[in-house]
């Protein structure tokens, strides 16, 4: 019984995964300038790759290998936003200017 509720949490940590991949490529393609894409594809793909690596992590049980998902998690969930900032800063220090309201779309 402990088993099945195991496999249902973790298919719903994937499904959810799943779902911000989704959203965050959605917003990824609708949103109007590169500032707000990354913003949209940095949380969307950060969640959702906890939520799969945590639904793994469970899937997997109490191991070693659990053990090795639940440290790339913590590794991901620091290097993603990180990442998104640097790539964020160097993008404004370069001259990319954040699109404002009222402006026509490049």
């Amino acid at each position: 019984m402990i088993e099945i509720g195991m496999i249902v949490v973790s298919v719903i940590c994937i499904l959810g995964g799943i779902f911000f991949f989704t959203t965050a490529t959605i917003g990824l393609l609708r949103f109007p300038d590169f500032f707000a894409r990354l913003h949209a594809t940095g949380k969307g793909d950060t969640l959702a790759v906890l939520l799969c690596l945590i639904g793994l992590a469970i899937y997997e049980g109490i191991s070693l290998t659990g053990l090795k998902i639940v440290f790339i998690a913590v590794f991901m969930a620091l290097a993603q936003p990180t990442a998104t900032h640097a790539i964020s800063r160097a993008a404004f220090r370069r001259g990319v200017q954040p699109w404002m309201k009222g402006e026509d779309k490049k």
